[in-house]
């Protein structure tokens, strides 16, 4: 095994690890035991955690990215965003790694290396998001601020189907994004009563909104 691999090795080691325990509560020494090396040779790639930590924050983000340029190819604008957006939401439920991270790299602000890593991380993935979709600030604003309600939903164990109060809110979030997928994206599911799909709910919003 290379050292790059290695090194890509521990760094996805310590997503998994970082992602339950965070920047205080992760012992290096777990991280070296979870890839099988010595803490010396830990410590030769990343001579702090807090450099191992950045390292983990960059490669979830990158994966974050990643989801996004694919589930995003040959789109753009609001169709680019709903690809995206229903892309993430079954990234959080599907890695946990993921969801963990996120929470964590916010809760590590309060170190000023860290808090700068992650503004830069963030950062990165905002430009990311106007790039692929050429969508305005205030749509994008939109667009992360689902993000972080997926976040809060996912955290809590509640996005498959089994609590009552926030599964509507989970329809009305993939219905937005099937109905700005466009007509030729739709999966052919029948429209709820009261979801964005329905004609009835923009002459809704409309009325509600706009007047």
């Amino acid at each position: 095994m290379s050292a790059d691999e290695r090194r890509d090795q521990v760094v996805r080691a310590a997503v998994t690890e970082f992602a339950i325990r965070g920047l205080e509560g992760t012992s290096t020494s777990d991280i070296a035991k979870r890839v099988g090396v010595s803490q010396p040779y830990l410590f030769r790639l990343f001579p702090t955690k807090r450099d191992l930590f950045i390292a983990a924050v960059e490669r979830s983000c990158g994966q974050v990215k990643e989801v996004f340029s694919k589930a995003s190819e040959g789109r753009y604008g609001t169709e680019a965003l709903a690809a995206m957006g229903e892309a993430y939401q079954d990234l959080l439920l599907a890695d946990s790694d993921t969801l963990g991270m996120q929470l964590q790299q916010l809760a590590a602000c309060h170190d000023p290396e860290v808090q700068v890593a992650v503004r830069q991380a963030m950062q990165d993935v905002w430009r990311h998001v106007e790039n692929l979709s050429g969508a305005p600030v205030e749509v994008r604003v939109d667009f992360f601020a689902k993000g972080m309600l997926c976040n809060m939903i996912a955290a809590m164990g509640l996005g498959d189907g089994a609590d009552s109060m926030w599964q509507p809110i989970i329809d009305v979030l993939r219905d937005e994004a099937r109905a700005a997928a466009g007509p030729d994206r739709e999966d052919g599911a029948p429209i709820r009563e009261g979801s964005p799909r329905e004609p009835a709910y923009a002459e809704y919003v409309e009325r509600s909104f706009t007047r």
